[in-house]
């Protein structure tokens, strides 16, 4: 019997309707939302520098400049060569086209000496500080800039962090799309405020990392498959952040989404990214995530790498049969080129410094003065969950106990780079006692010039008030504490990398750990190093574990970040990006990544928009520590919640006035305040102190289609014991919106919508409502 495959192809047109707005028009509008299958979106939309002044005269100076290109040197400019950075773009030597450096990673420029380790994005969500992550941005665009890198491989918001256990969550910004967002947008302003391009990255719903790639063993990659409204509300999101502040550069990854390659996915390229969103920029595939030619070339992307993938030789034959267009070549090498010109650096900026063992270049030494940054953050990103009775801070204690490889360095960067970032992709397993966790693994690791251990920074205290340490850092079953110890600080951490998606929430080797120490000391401290999620249940109510702080990847400054914690230098403000479940189970099907060796695997986004305290919050699921959780050293109260028009009350339901063409970052009026709710902020307690205020907001629902609520406001505030302030959260028209699949808009509703503010996002201290009448 013949078996017969039968293609179902969904025909979408762009089309200009005739109130300005952009729409699309379905074949089938049964498919509409689409799901499992991505509808194809032609022709790539041309970047013209319409956003702004600036972006016009950059595409000016960039057109006149292909236009005295040949067709063979255009494509020469449209892939990668070897070169001294991890990516390097062709040459037009004779017009004056050099090469433009591309480097990793997210959180430090990886494989390079004298540059800083900076904390991993996850711990600076846990910040929810805006300024911090402004200034983490600016402070690595300098370092990026002074090695001569072009383009900066980050910031990260895919993952956004939907599976539990993902391989690489701890490189993105937290599992919320507006506290992603609010990071994306200040990491990609302050970066590029030195001139360096941001590239954030990894787009789209590149949410695991088993089967991320096609297999000549299995077959295709894994397709994640989801709706286009949780597309935009949860996944697209974020991105929109780094679009509105002129991100030049998008990196597509390596996955299927709705059974389209990431890098060939017209709707995602050439649709919402380029059309919807307006994106001025260049699409750059991820290393070796190019599966195709000229569909890759049709579908929006603008740039191969790390060589020539499948237009090595091949697109200028393209051109000439009439397969690719020679405008959308002309648009490839524009946009590039543009984004060149629009960052300014044409003038002044430095040529590629990067460390080559063969050549023997003398390193540049970018450092500068960001260690105190980094260790600024890193205790801003810490997280006190548990503290019996004030165990901490620490007063004076003269006499500790230290248990834990997680406390130490061990190896050396050669011999173990995944530990602490030492910039090289070396997997090693859970329990390899390989020393103090400060980043994880894989292309988004760093590499610290230095690391203060957790044990160096509290001896240094310990010899200032003349006390005596103990430790035992390898040992499962440590032999028995000193009866006379002040306190036993117990260091475990959990590790995990890109190539692989971890297999547990937590390990037998530091639960053991803890529960034996624990029953030998009345006053134990644990300290959790963690890149993700990690469960705790195992040991969090023994009666003698008196507090236990979450210290995520906080970089090389991780000790003395610490430590100023410990000793009460800064009252803990960090706050869980993510919700720690009392058992893994609770997590549902978003533990585990898809598991599948079809030839053609795909990942059903199911759960549609109910990912980590949704999913929790939908099915009255009580979690260990919530999302938004964290403790201080002093107590806070609020009151007073009001909420103000910042113009008409009468409001457009979709954003006015419609545009044949939009700004790079969506409709400008998507980011117009529409209202401003206020809180007055009091440190009831004795202690100076920031607190995190968080603002959820539950938009109306139509039949149960909408989170009952959602995070759209936090600022972390500095009081004085005592003090009072009124802390305001400006609300813009796209933070109440919903995405229509039909109108292909966001779209405001009218009706009731409800508020709370507090500390997390179950404890919600005052609430309030807003009625919002909308012009339909």
């Amino acid at each position: 019997m013949k078996s017969v495959l039968t293609a179902v192809v969904l025909l979408a047109l762009y089309i200009p309707s005739s109130d300005g707005y952009t729409s699309w028009s379905y074949t089938n509008e049964s498919e509409v939302p689409y799901y499992g299958l991505s509808p194809p979106v032609y022709p790539s939309p041309a970047g013209d520098g319409s956003s702004s002044p600036e972006w016009a005269a950059a595409y000016a100076r960039a057109k006149d400049l292909v236009a005295q290109l040949t067709l063979e040197e255009k494509v020469n400019t449209t892939r990668g060569f070897d070169g001294p950075c991890v990516g390097n773009s062709g040459t037009v030597p004779r017009l004056g086209i050099e090469s433009m450096c591309f480097a990793d990673a997210p959180d430090g420029i990886r494989g390079q000496e004298f540059v800083s380790a900076f904390p991993a994005g996850i711990h600076v969500a846990a910040t929810f500080d805006r300024q911090l992550m402004s200034a983490y941005g600016k402070a690595f665009g300098q370092e990026y800039r002074g090695k001569g890198i072009n383009v900066a491989l980050g910031p990260v918001a895919g993952p956004l962090g939907r599976v539990a256990r993902g391989g690489r969550n701890w490189e993105g910004l937290s599992n919320d799309p507006y506290l992603a967002g609010a990071g994306m947008g200040e990491i990609t302003r302050g970066m590029q405020l030195e001139g360096v391009i941001s590239t954030p990255k990894h787009w789209l719903l590149n949410e695991q990392e088993f089967r991320r790639r096609p297999s000549e063993d299995y077959g295709e990659a894994l397709s994640s498959n989801a709706d286009d409204r949780t597309i935009h509300e949860l996944y697209v999101f974020p991105f929109m952040n780094s679009f509105k502040e002129n991100a030049g550069c998008l990196m597509c990854g390596y996955n299927r989404v709705n059974n389209s390659y990431n890098c060939q996915n017209s709707k995602l390229l050439n649709g919402i990214l380029k059309t919807e969103l307006g994106f001025e920029g260049f699409v750059v595939s991820d290393w070796n995530a190019q599966y195709a030619g000229v569909a890759t070339t049709n579908a929006g992307l603008d740039i191969v790498m790390p060589d020539g993938g499948f237009w090595d030789g091949n697109l200028t034959e393209a051109v000439n049969n009439g397969s690719v267009a020679m405008d959308r070549v002309d648009d490839m090498v524009t946009r590039k080129l543009a984004t060149f010109f629009y960052m300014g650096q044409d003038t002044n900026y430095p040529e590629a410094s990067m460390f080559d063992y063969d050549q023997k270049h003398l390193p540049v030494n970018v450092q500068g003065n960001h260690g105190a940054l980094i260790r600024e953050i890193g205790a801003a990103g810490t997280v006190l969950v548990k503290n019996v009775n004030n165990t901490l801070p620490l007063k004076n204690p003269t006499f500790l106990s230290i248990y834990g490889y997680d406390a130490t360095v061990k190896a050396s960067p050669w011999e173990n780079p995944s530990r602490y970032g030492g910039g090289y992709e070396v997997n090693y397993g859970w329990n390899t006692l390989n020393g103090t966790l400060i980043t994880g693994g894989g292309s988004g690791s760093s590499a610290p010039p230095y690391v203060v251990s957790p044990f160096n920074a509290i001896q240094q205290r310990i010899a200032r008030d003349n006390g005596i340490l103990r430790w035992d850092f390898y040992s499962e079953q440590p032999s028995p504490a000193y009866v006379n110890s002040d306190a036993c600080l117990v260091f475990i951490n959990a590790y995990a990398s890109e190539s692989f998606d971890r297999t547990s929430l937590t390990d037998d080797f530091s639960d053991n750990l803890v529960k034996k120490v624990a029953s030998m000391c009345h006053n134990t401290i644990v300290i959790v190093h963690s890149a993700g999620i990690r469960t705790v249940d195992a040991w969090i109510e023994h009666p003698n574990v008196t507090a236990v702080i979450f210290g995520l990847l906080p970089g090389q400054e991780s000790g003395d970040s610490l430590a100023d914690v410990l000793y009460g230098d800064v009252s803990p403000s960090g706050r869980l990006p993510f919700t720690v479940a009392r058992a893994e189970s609770d997590y549902g099907h978003l533990l585990n990544s898809t598991i599948s060796y079809a030839a053609f695997p795909q990942d059903n986004f199911t759960e549609g928009l109910y990912i980590d305290y949704r999913h929790f919050d939908k099915y009255d699921i009580a979690p260990r520590f919530e999302f938004g959780f964290g403790l201080s050293y002093t107590t806070f109260s609020y009151a007073d919640l009001s909420v103000s028009a910042a113009g008409s009350q009468q409001l457009s339901a979709l954003p006015s006035p419609p545009l044949s063409r939009v700004p790079t970052g969506g409709h400008p009026a998507l980011w117009a305040t529409l209202f401003t709710v206020s809180v007055s902020l009091t440190n009831t307690g004795d202690v100076a102190a920031h607190e995190v205020p968080q603002l959820y907001l539950g938009i109306p629902s139509v039949d149960g289609d909408t989170p009952a609520q959602q995070l759209r406001g936090f600022d972390r505030v500095w009081l004085a014991a005592g003090e009072s302030k009124t802390v305001e959260f400006e609300l813009a028209r796209r933070d109440l919106s919903v995405w229509d699949v039909e109108a292909q808009q966001w779209r405001l509703r009218g009706g009731t919508y409800k508020m709370w503010v507090g500390a997390s996002s179950r404890d919600l201290r005052v609430s309030g409502e807003m009625e919002v009448s909308v012009n339909n």
